[in-house]
């Protein structure tokens, strides 16, 4: 069965976001037609036993502007009616840099 000989397609790009006992990987991916897409992984170390649970979701260029839209407005309702103080992680193996911008926008 060719179709999931290879369930991991290609990685092209990876970013890892390490955010307290949280880490995030923003990987872009190709599929057999050299289209991509994005998959958002969460891993977080399970206390009781040491474990990492990950959670992962795919998101597809024909759905970032909406996607996109989505989290602005819902980042911006919270920060509207919360103060959000951004925490900087700092990691021993870190370049230095622990924070940075990110912009959402597709253009």
């Amino acid at each position: 069965m060719g179709d999931f000989e290879n369930k991991e397609r290609e990685e092209v790009f990876s970013k890892k976001v390490r955010a307290g006992k949280r880490t995030y990987f923003f990987d872009v991916k190709a599929t057999r037609s050299n289209d991509y897409y994005i998959t958002v992984t969460e891993s977080k170390k399970r206390l009781e036993d040491g474990v990492f649970v990950k959670h992962k979701i795919f998101l597809y260029k024909e759905d970032f502007e909406k996607f996109t839209e989505g989290l602005k407005d819902t980042v911006e309702y919270i920060k509207s009616k919360q103060d959000v103080i951004e925490k900087r992680y700092e990691f021993a193996d870190g370049n230095g840099d622990s924070k940075q911008d990110i912009d959402f926008s597709f253009d």
